[in-house]
């Protein structure tokens, strides 16, 4: 859809803080649109998917323990630990009441970012299935027939296509190659070289674009879709990503019952979640309100110059616009967040379900890894670094909003960052400390 310069004008009179986001300029939102959960209107989903996504991880955790030995500590399950950070919190963050985590994906094995969530799911899923119909597979078999030759040349037969800035092609490559499918992962410009190396090495195609993350997602839907044997996993339209990503906020209720958190009107939580296409926070969002109901408040993180979701969202026009209809020219540091449309499927339930958004400068982020990196000894990619400014903001904005913050807690939520090459983190640490 093509929108009228004049279209654009009447928006910015209608919402005063696009002029704000036009000029690049950090923002703090907060969603008129958040709807009660008992009040929300036509979710895609509900709560017994999330719980049947759950037990379809449950089924293939015996492959993926055989698969790959990093999950045997957990039994075949792709699931991070919950850290207090509290050298985080009384350094830089003095103004907090309550207790200050981080949800460590960046630990996420075999994959090591919030990807492996959404990625390895579909991929499972779509695996399930063909086994399923084929007749290879019975209600009551032992998952670790998988592994079998005789799996990965029926999966073979099968291609896997999948457009990305990075952590999502890293981990549907992964598990594709070892599944035996055939998969090529479309990349876009902002992808780090690291990223395609690793995946050339794990057995994927990567195919590189000058464009941008919607020229790849592009390009990959139409090349998979001409095989009648592809399967294009769509990062701008999949319930199964979401859905992965969602199975998060059941394993979250039971990491915050071991620390006896509660979670109710007097003890709000509020999580702070990076952004990029919107389907990774989008899902756990989802899977959080569904779990531990209204009293969970989520907040996106996006890049001043890749605010896809916030305009979706600001504008009312979800994914039918993006940030380069308004001048926004979608580069920034932060590869996993470097979007310039919103996803289809995520952004209809996150119009209903998010708290509000914050934007902030790529500077920022190194900023905020560095931070974490002295006081904690933890180690982010930059995207991932986006959560850990969400309390400031929010004691920032808290009266203007009417937001009760005595006795919150607060959750930030590590994207990714465990794979990245010593160098490489060397690399955003200094440039961290050296902006301090």
């Amino acid at each position: 859809m093509v929108f009228t310069q004049k279209e654009i004008i009447e928006w910015q009179s209608q919402y005063p803080i696009l002029k704000e986001i036009i000029e690049l300029r950090p923002v703090f939102w907060m969603n008129p649109n958040l709807t009660k959960m008992d009040e929300a209107i036509s979710l895609p989903l509900t709560r017994k998917d999330i719980e049947d996504a759950e037990l379809r991880w449950q089924r293939f955790a015996p492959f993926l323990e055989r698969t790959f030995p990093e999950t045997s500590a957990t039994n075949g399950v792709i699931e991070s630990p919950l850290k207090e950070i509290s050298q985080m919190k009384n350094k830089h963050l003095t103004e907090m009441d309550g207790k200050f985590y981080l949800k460590c994906d960046h630990e996420l094995p075999v994959a090591g970012s919030i990807k492996a969530r959404g990625g390895f799911y579909e991929v499972l899923q779509y695996a399930e299935k063909l086994a399923i119909e084929s007749g290879m597979l019975r209600n009551d078999e032992d998952y670790e027939v998988f592994l079998t030759d005789r799996f990965k040349s029926f999966f073979n037969q099968y291609s896997i296509g999948v457009g990305s800035t990075g952590n999502l092609g890293l981990s549907i490559g992964i598990i594709s190659a070892k599944l035996g499918f055939n998969v090529s992962v479309y990349m876009s410009m902002d992808a780090k070289q690291w990223k395609k190396d690793l995946l050339r090495k794990n057995g994927a195609e990567v195919l590189e674009f000058e464009g941008d993350f919607s020229e790849a997602i592009k390009a990959g839907r139409e090349a998979t879709v001409k095989n009648p044997k592809g399967y294009f996993i769509d990062d701008e339209d999949s319930k199964h990503l979401f859905l992965g990503y969602s199975t998060a906020a059941l394993r979250l209720e039971k990491q915050l019952k071991a620390k006896d958190i509660t979670v109710d009107a007097d003890h709000p939580l509020f999580v702070y979640l990076p952004c990029g296409v919107g389907g990774s926070p989008g899902g756990i969002t989802f899977g959080l309100k569904q779990v531990l109901g209204d009293h969970v408040h989520c907040f996106f993180a996006e890049p001043t110059h890749s605010p896809s979701v916030l305009i979706g969202l600001v504008t009312g026009e979800l994914d039918n616009i993006s940030v380069q209809d308004f001048g926004i020219d979608n580069r920034t540091e932060a590869d996993g967040l470097a979007v310039g449309r919103p996803s289809r499927f995520a952004t209809v339930v996150s119009d209903q379900l998010t708290s509000g958004i914050y934007t902030l400068e790529d500077d920022e982020l190194y900023r905020q890894l560095a931070y974490l990196a002295d006081t904690e000894e933890i180690y982010l990619e930059p995207s991932a670094a986006a959560g850990l400014i969400g309390p400031k903001q929010i004691y920032r904005y808290a009266e203007e909003n009417n937001i009760k913050l005595s006795h919150a807690n607060h959750i930030a939520w590590a994207t990714g960052g465990s794979l990245v090459p010593e160098k490489d983190m060397q690399m955003f640490y200094n440039k961290g400390k050296n902006l301090k």
